[in-house]
């Protein structure tokens, strides 16, 4: 019995150690913004870990090719996600604006599955007690809510506009813009070709342009 307790005990100090490393491979993230992709295999390895645990008789070697394997997918997706921006939105899903200049929208909020009881409790926690003094409210893909209070001079909301070297056609339509104008200010920026920017945003007459390192350095 004793040698069978210092098996379980020697396992989970190993599996500790695996499932460390595996996390840390996989990359730095708070809780909050773990996706559905890190959330699943972050899962699946603890409940690989556990049963690796509690039946020592089990080859330990069986239990950490599962793990190893949820590591090297989650890797892949995360680089896939990471190069393809349609793929990280489908995986990740994107922000929804619940609050514009003071209004519900409650179609954004229907289709987050997103009621007024939820949007007004997390308005408190951030010391908002009237929906008029909102100017924007975003649920954010971690599910976190950004809230903008009232009172800038900026009416509208600052949009990325170049995300990874490509035109967010969505985001240009919000502000009544159209490509060639967005064109014709990268040059005026000194930026010939979209695809050298990493991102770009514009906020009241005021860029923000960060070029692509890959492009800088051929």
């Amino acid at each position: 019995m004793l040698e069978e307790y210092i098996l379980i005990g020697l396992r989970t100090l190993t599996l500790y150690g695996l499932i460390l490393l595996i996390f840390r491979m996989m990359g730095k993230r708070e809780v909050g913004e773990l996706s559905l992709l890190d959330l699943i295999v972050f899962m699946m390895i603890g409940e690989v870990a556990v049963f690796a645990i509690e039946d020592p008789y089990i080859e330990l070697f069986k239990a950490v090719i599962p793990m190893m394997l949820l590591m090297s997918l989650q890797i892949l997706l995360s680089w896939v996600s990471l190069k393809y921006k349609p793929f990280r939105d489908l995986m990740d899903g994107t922000p929804s604006v619940l609050v514009r200049h003071g209004k519900l929208m409650k179609r954004e909020m229907n289709r987050n599955r997103y009621n007024i009881d939820d949007l007004i409790q997390q308005l408190r926690e951030k010391d908002i007690f009237d929906l008029q003094d909102v100017e924007f409210a975003i649920l954010e893909p971690s599910g976190t809510l950004t809230v903008l209070k009232r009172g800038r001079d900026e009416g509208e909301l600052s949009l990325p506009l170049i995300m990874d070297g490509k035109i967010q056609f969505d985001h240009l339509a919000r502000i009544k813009k159209n490509e060639e104008w967005l064109k014709y200010e990268m040059v005026e920026n000194g930026y010939s070709d979209v695809a050298d920017i990493f991102f770009c945003s514009y906020e009241n007459g005021r860029w923000f342009i960060s070029g692509n390192t890959k492009h800088q350095d051929e």
